[in-house]
């Protein structure tokens, strides 16, 4: 289970995500991946006795009716919820991740979630490289 401070719940949060994030899909997920600015980071608290810690990384999650029945949705769901946990302690302080299961999720095996879901985070952490124009 996250952290309540770590989950996306309201529509305007996942919204600025999917429309500013990096997106990258790979096997049964997709990820939209929103990192800080280094401007966002530097910025001093703004009264003497607030927290100067940087907001903990957070994670919603995108489940539809494509990927099966309320049973295998939850299941797929749950799946995702943990795995991500894993990985929120990796990203940046202030990221925001949004997964979206693809109708595959529902026959993918704990495992193979856990590795798609690394590659679409790294795919989304890494800028694109541009082609060569000869």
């Amino acid at each position: 289970m996250l952290a309540a401070a770590q989950r996306l719940r309201r529509r305007d949060e996942f919204t600025t995500a999917l429309r500013t994030g990096r997106r990258a899909g790979r096997g049964a997920v997709v990820v939209h991946l929103t990192l800080p600015s280094p401007h966002d980071l530097d910025q001093p608290a703004s009264a003497p006795g607030a927290a100067s810690a940087t907001p903990p990384a957070r994670a919603g999650f995108f489940v539809s009716k494509a990927v099966g029945n309320a049973v295998v949705r939850n299941q797929v769901k749950r799946r995702l919820r943990h795995l991500a946990r894993e990985r929120l302690a990796i990203l940046p302080g202030g990221s925001t991740l949004v997964v979206r299961a693809l109708p595959a999720a529902a026959d993918s095996s704990y495992q193979r979630l856990g590795i798609d879901l690394d590659k679409a985070i790294a795919a989304a952490r890494n800028p694109r490289k541009g082609r060569e124009v000869s």
